[in-house]
């Protein structure tokens, strides 16, 4: 492993709601500790070290809160009162005595981390699961919904059928609208092309020649690509 290394993931959008956010934090320190495990059993780390090392990270992380936390003794608002006063003090004794539990509590878990490795494998599992689910119901719904209301030869049936993996079998040919200067891609498919098979512009049929919703060009058009298949 490298001394360092420099993170390349997107940062995290965090939320303006407290509640979220800590949420957000859980979420990723729990994506963090399962890739930390998976880090440290491809290097050979035995899991007990492994258990060892986390709970050790975890609980100085506990740790610290509660030094900030305790830090706060004397520091209420001067201009609140005494009663505020005692009550501010208390409070923070009883965060930082509860912080210190659950920094007990995580350092006595020190070697049985394995089997918390383990439901959490089986955990992250089935939160993959349910989103294969969630993605066959979501394709069946494009399937039988979105695709029979899209018309053929337009742009928006081409990219239902990529969102569904099923346009291998389309024209690649592509120009540029000179108006515009936005990119056409053909939405006909592959083998369709003749540039002999003339269009017919009045109805609108293209004949042999490229067409994507009411574009219609040959292999001759500026910027084009001929066509192939995907």
């Amino acid at each position: 492993m490298n001394g360092h290394s420099e993170s390349t993931g997107k940062a995290l959008a965090l939320s303006s709601d407290s509640v979220c956010r800590v949420t957000q934090y859980q979420t990723e320190g729990t994506n963090a500790r399962w890739e930390l495990f998976a880090l440290l059993e491809a290097q050979g780390v035995s899991t007990a070290e492994a258990d060892d090392l986390v709970a050790a990270l975890e609980t100085r992380a506990v740790a610290g809160a509660q030094r900030e936390v305790v830090e706060r003794d004397g520091m209420a608002p001067a201009s609140s009162g005494p009663v505020f006063e005692d009550g501010w003090d208390e409070g923070v004794m009883a965060v930082g005595e509860v912080l210190v539990g659950i920094a007990d509590r995580d350092w006595s878990r020190r070697g049985g981390r394995s089997a918390g490795a383990a439901e959490l494998a089986v955990h992250i599992a089935d939160v993959r699961q349910r989103e294969r689910a969630d993605l066959v119901l979501l394709e069946e719904f494009v399937r039988e919904t979105v695709l029979p209301r899209t018309h053929p030869n337009t742009t928006e049936r081409r990219r239902v059928l990529q969102a569904l993996g099923e346009a291998g079998g389309l024209c690649t040919a592509r120009t540029v609208k000179m108006s515009s200067g936005d990119v056409i891609l053909c939405t006909r498919e592959a083998g369709h092309y003749d540039p002999d098979d003339l269009p017919g512009f009045k109805d609108g049929k293209p004949g042999g020649w490229h067409k994507a919703d009411a574009s219609i060009w040959n292999d001759l058009g500026a910027a084009c690509i001929p066509h192939a298949a995907l």
